[in-house]
């Protein structure tokens, strides 16, 4: 890493008036908007699961970041519901599937992960949330909390709380239109997905707490991506707060 690179990165990706790029898109190179484990075992999920949650106001007043976790596991409905509520399909218009949350030019770059430490009828092991069809993707099967703490900086609240969920890039679907710009609305759109897991959570009763400190490429590994083509851009946790 240069000791500048975040500098030289923010003034090189400024937009000026009369230095704005041009030219069109390449339309029959634009990169799939959904990955698919097409050989993957697949997990279905609840459909439509709705939850008598608080007000926005309530929830935005309760948001906080936990960090200590009862064993409790997650139902199948609340895993369901976060999952939908964060990076989920929320409406079809024109013939486009639009999420949850937004995203510049409605690329979608985000890929959702979850490990999943507790769950209700749901093994602990790796997941792949697959939006188009609102099922997981099994990765892997097999405790991976220990493993995915020690990625997250040792961070003890990645092995008390029910699930991790992962967050990645596809780098190339932003990309594809705005260069090298693309970065940062990738960082906007975890921004934006993460912001709408912890009000979820907070709104049926859970806690969550967003992770940035993470040693990217045990992340990668732990999921199964490569790095460059796609990669860990954030994380957060999530279960039933501790009160003790």
């Amino acid at each position: 890493m240069t000791e500048r690179a975040g500098d030289e990165f923010q003034e090189k990706t400024k937009y000026y008036r009369d230095r704005m790029p041009g030219g069109g898109l390449d339309w029959a190179s634009r990169p799939e908007v959904y990955k698919e484990y097409p050989d993957a075992e697949k997990i279905e999920l609840s459909s439509g699961t709705r939850f008598e949650t608080l007000s926005l106001d309530e929830a935005l007043l309760k948001r906080k970041s936990i960090r200590h976790y009862d064993a409790d596991p997650l139902t199948a409905d609340q895993l369901s519901y976060l999952l939908w509520a964060c990076s989920g399909i929320q409406r079809t218009e024109r013939g486009f599937e639009f999420r949850t949350a937004p995203s510049a030019g409605a690329l979608y770059p985000i890929e959702t992960y979850v490990v999943i430490n507790r769950a209700e009828g749901i093994d602990a092991g790796v997941y792949h949330y697959s939006a188009r069809e609102h099922c997981l993707d099994v990765i892997s099967r097999g405790d991976a909390s220990s493993e995915i703490a020690i990625a997250a900086l040792g961070q003890r609240m990645c092995l008390e709380a029910a699930a991790v969920i992962v967050w990645t890039a596809v780098f190339q679907r932003s990309k594809w239109k705005y260069g090298q710009r693309a970065y940062r609305y990738i960082y906007l759109d975890a921004g934006h997905i993460g912001a709408n897991l912890a009000l979820a959570a907070a709104g049926i009763g859970l806690g969550s707490c967003q992770v940035g400190a993470l040693f990217d490429d045990e992340v990668n590994k732990i999921i199964g991506v490569d790095g460059t083509e796609e990669s860990v851009v954030y994380m957060s946790v999530v279960g039933k707060p501790h009160l003790g």
